[in-house]
């Protein structure tokens, strides 16, 4: 391959003009890895000769580590700068002009493994099978072995393992390489003490308690992580940096050391979201990172939605949430939430005051469970007439999150499910509200990703009189079906000569996302959505269905992708007939 580069320097003192410069590479193997390395292949435009003179020098062990790590062991690099060997040049007295580069390689036969032997490796060890007699014998398969064979050993609480003897032969009569390494596993080791520095407000006490360290216990690099994770996870910290003492302490311990950087304690923030039907939504909140000293967040939010909307009224939410991470365990986080709403629906307005408490656990990176107790006093009027009551709740939740990005995601599935059974504390009606929410997502090559999602929903126990209006299930608009009017499928029922709308016992819906990136920032959207809503508690029995569809587009930022949706209805007399706009920042699922 040819490449022309053309340096235009300016005179000075009377010396060099325009020259001009060609650096080509021959070689018949390994072309991409030498190109990746050469230095002399990425010079600029502007550079000068003593720059070429000085990139031709250090190519050689460059270019000689490149054919190593593709299993090239007998290879000879020849780099000339003018017809004049580069390493007969002195950096400091380079032509003054330079018309030509020539690298030529001579890769040589491609070495296989011959011997390959790595001992003591602990047991369950799982060394590379391209570490093999017969394979290709590339270096980086000899540092992919070494590696399992002292990560083997740390697995088992030998942290200290490491490599004692290394004797790496090249035969060239038979183009083999043989490979023999000793390991010392050294003492097997149990946790000491985390030793902490840099935090200013937060107490090392409860650092500890939410590192969750399990000092006394063998050490484990799988356990360095988790307690890693865990500080990262309050958002208290800006940085969280462990590392191993160099030294073995008394007792075949080791020490770990934990240098942290504290975020500002205190954030504010806000959002934004408009939509030509549901009207705009604007929020805000307040939070602080470390409340009491231990990494307690304090949040408050208010929220004013269906501003200019035809959903109803204007709706406000006031909430407060405290979160305590590492109580009854590491794993184990106690909150408190609290909430003042008005909801000024199409079919009813309500006002409600709530308190729930409880514990949330993360039993892995990826699934938490949520269970705690609530107490709910709310007034509502409807078409059915006005009641107050106050419900007991028992809220419990579970989330699989295996989604490569939680704002944007282009691959994996998430899984949210929800329970509250209610009661009543007068006695009148007792019930239960489940709601699962799925989504998937799969990328095909660079550009295309599909996404799915399916929402199903249940109230049990409790009929349409009884059952809370927010608890019921509504159809339309930008959480359900796009394109439909803000819930517009409800239930409608007769009740004294007259017909009613509520919402109803159960949901059943699924939207589906077509994703296709135009660049790195801009991608156009089609999508799909249908919902259900039932009569009874059994999803798609005894109900309606309606559907929307339309285009839209992202625009990604720092913050998550903007989002904008155009969509129509897909069924009904109205199909195609209307259209609503959508405006916010995140993907719609």
């Amino acid at each position: 391959m040819l490449r022309r580069i053309f340096v235009f320097a300016a005179i000075l003192a009377g010396s060099t003009t325009a020259i001009s410069q060609e650096v080509r590479l021959k070689t018949d193997a390994a072309r991409d890895a030498l190109d990746d390395a050469s230095l002399l292949r990425q010079l600029d435009d502007d550079a000068d000769p003593q720059d070429y003179v000085a990139a031709a020098r250090a190519d050689y062990r460059r270019l000689l580590t490149a054919l190593y790590a593709e299993g090239f062991y007998g290879g000879t690099v020849s780099i000339t700068v003018n017809g004049t060997e580069a390493a007969a040049l002195s950096p400091l007295a380079a032509p003054g002009a330079i018309n030509e580069v020539v690298i030529t390689v001579d890769p040589g036969p491609r070495f296989r493994f011959g011997q390959t032997n790595i001992e003591p490796v602990a047991p369950a060890t799982a060394i590379p099978d391209s570490f093999a007699t017969g394979e290709a014998a590339e270096a980086d398969e000899i540092r992919r072995a070494v590696s399992a064979a002292i990560g083997g050993w740390r697995d088992v609480g030998h942290a200290k393992a490491r490599v004692t003897d290394q004797r790496v032969t090249a035969q060239h009569d038979e183009s083999r390489l043989n490979v023999n390494v000793g390991v010392n596993p050294g003492p097997r080791l149990t946790f000491g003490n985390l030793n902490i520095s840099g935090n200013e407000d937060v107490r090392t006490n409860r650092i500890r308690q939410i590192a969750g360290l399990p000092t006394g216990e063998v050490f484990s690099p799988e356990e360095l992580t988790r307690a890693e994770r865990r500080l990262r996870r309050t958002g208290t910290f800006d940085s969280v940096a462990f590392s191993e003492a160099a030294e073995i302490g008394p007792g075949d311990t080791l020490d770990i050391n934990a240098q942290l950087v504290e975020s500002k304690p205190r954030r504010f923030g806000f959002g934004l979201e408009l939509s030509s039907i549901e009207g705009l939504t604007v929020s805000s909140f307040w939070l602080h990172r470390n409340l009491l000293g231990g990494a307690e967040r304090f949040r408050v939010g208010g929220e004013v939605s269906g501003i200019g909307g035809e959903t109803g009224g204007v709706d406000y939410a006031l909430r407060a949430n405290f979160t305590r991470p590492a109580t009854f365990g590491a794993d184990t986080d106690f909150f408190i939430r609290s909430e003042i709403s008005r909801d000024d629906e199409p079919t009813f307005l309500l006002d409600k005051i709530s308190i729930e408490t409880g514990f949330s656990r993360i039993l892995s990176d990826d699934l938490t469970v949520e269970a705690g107790v609530g107490l709910l006093r709310a007034r509502e009027t409807s078409e059915v007439g006005e009641r107050g009551y106050t419900l007991l709740t028992l809220p419990l939740k579970a989330t699989l999150d295996r989604r490569d990005e939680a704002a944007n995601p282009s691959a994996g599935y998430y899984l949210d499910t929800t329970a509250t059974p209610f009661v009543s504390l007068d006695g009148s009606f007792a019930g239960g509200r489940v709601f699962v929410d799925a989504r998937a997502y799969r990328t095909f090559g660079e550009r295309l990703t599909l996404a799915a999602r399916a929402q199903v929903g249940s109230v049990l126990g409790a009929d349409l009189d009884q059952a809370p209006a927010d608890f019921l299930f509504y159809s339309g608009g930008g959480g359900t079906v796009r394109g439909q009017t803000y819930q517009s499928l409800g239930v409608d029922r007769v009740d004294g000569g007259e017909t009613i709308r509520t919402g109803g016992l159960s949901f059943a819906g699924a939207q589906l996302e077509a994703r296709f990136g135009l660049n790195e920032n801009l991608s156009v959207v089609g999508f799909y959505d249908t919902g259900y809503v039932g009569e009874t508690a059994t999803p798609l029995e005894d109900g309606a269905s309606h559907a929307g569809a339309g285009l839209g587009i992202r625009y990604n930022t720092g913050i998550g992708p903007i989002r904008l949706d155009i969509g129509t209805p897909a069924s009904g007399d109205d199909a195609g007939g209307s259209v609503q706009v959508y405006i916010g920042i995140g993907q719609a699922f």
